[in-house]
């Protein structure tokens, strides 16, 4: 028998991704999303439920039908801009979210969360590879809802036998190996599927958001994770869960190499043997100018091993994905 296991936002990209690891590792996905950014078409490794996380009744009553076995809790608002302009959205979203996902827990009696954070609750680190001893600091309402949901699982942790993995990646990229997923949003302000888009003719303000950081070449360095890679990461944190070999651990989900735009750019160009546009922008509210993970806790605790994360596989697998979703737009005729 699969254990369920209850995928709040697995319509969305890491959640979907991390659905089908689910699956092919023996466990059963049940997924709940709004579907206000997340793909219908992306679950297709169990079943869908259109909901709220705040709805404490449905996911009490779901938690308890189904005998949920543990909770992997991706449903959260994750642009950083947007939440500079509407603060109180985040943390209504994100906060309040977690503190009714909670609340159904232990009503329905489910005891076990890996929770998906982010390296944005270091903020402008100060040094890299950041690593978890680091006292947090984010920039940004986003980084501070996830630090905060963060505290909240850390003090119901300390007061109940809540246990729970908090996952801090730093920037997930790529698309499943076999095409099935990738990165659609409706509203896209990731670096490198704007870029393809831009290149597919299906973007027409592309640019480079900031030339003016503390880096080498003036553009924001960050740590990019193959999103299989962070999926596996998932799976491999839920099992240690069940085995009860975890109470509440935080790690870091990254490669320890850090790319500049620039550089994810250059790779971008050879993939797919086109020059990008060289328009360059102002720099985005909340961006830190670099951000590298040291995952060595990571590694010890629960075997994390990137086997995809380079930058040409990361772009390679990209590309494909957004050739085959988004076929090229021919130029109308005249």
């Amino acid at each position: 028998m699969r254990q369920n296991i209850l995928v709040t936002g697995g319509a969305g990209y890491i959640g979907s991704h991390t659905c089908k690891a689910l699956y092919g590792a023996g466990f059963q996905p049940i997924v709940v999303d709004d579907l206000v950014y997340g793909r219908e078409s992306f679950v297709r490794w169990g079943s869908l439920v259109r909901g709220d996380v705040r709805d404490v009744e449905l996911m009490t009553r779901l938690i308890q039908d189904n005998q949920v076995a543990a909770v992997m809790h991706f449903a959260a608002l994750a642009y950083v801009g947007e939440s500079v302009a509407y603060p109180q959205k985040y943390y209504d979203n994100n906060v309040v979210g977690m503190l009714r996902l909670l609340e159904a827990m232990e009503a329905g009696g489910c005891k076990k969360i890996v929770f998906s954070s982010t390296c944005a609750v270091y903020g402008e680190a100060g040094e890299d590879p950041i690593n978890e001893a680091m006292e947090p600091r984010p920039v940004n309402p986003y980084g501070r809802s996830k630090l905060m949901c963060e505290m909240v699982l850390k003090d119901v942790a300390s007061a109940t036998d809540l246990a729970f993995t908090a996952l801090r990646y730093f920037n997930a990229a790529g698309a499943d190996a076999d095409g099935m997923l990738g990165e659609d949003r409706t509203i896209e302000t990731h670096l490198i599927p704007r870029a393809m888009m831009a290149l597919q003719g299906h973007l027409d303000d592309f640019q480079v958001f900031g030339s003016d950081f503390a880096t080498p070449d003036g553009t924001a360095i960050r740590d990019y994770i193959h999103v299989s890679d962070l999926a596996n990461a998932h799976v491999t944190a839920l099992k240690r869960l069940l085995s009860d070999e975890a109470k509440a651990t935080t790690l870091n989900l990254g490669t320890g190499t850090g790319f500049s735009v620039r550089e994810v750019l250059s790779a971008i160009e050879r993939a797919s043997q086109r020059k990008l546009p060289d328009v360059v922008g102002a720099r985005r509210p909340g961006d830190p100018s670099r951000l590298i993970a040291d995952a060595t806790l990571a590694r010890e605790m629960i075997d994390f091993n990137p086997r995809c994360s380079d930058l040409d596989t990361i772009v390679q697998t990209a590309w494909r994905w957004h050739q085959k979703a988004h076929p090229e737009r021919q130029p109308a005729l005249r």
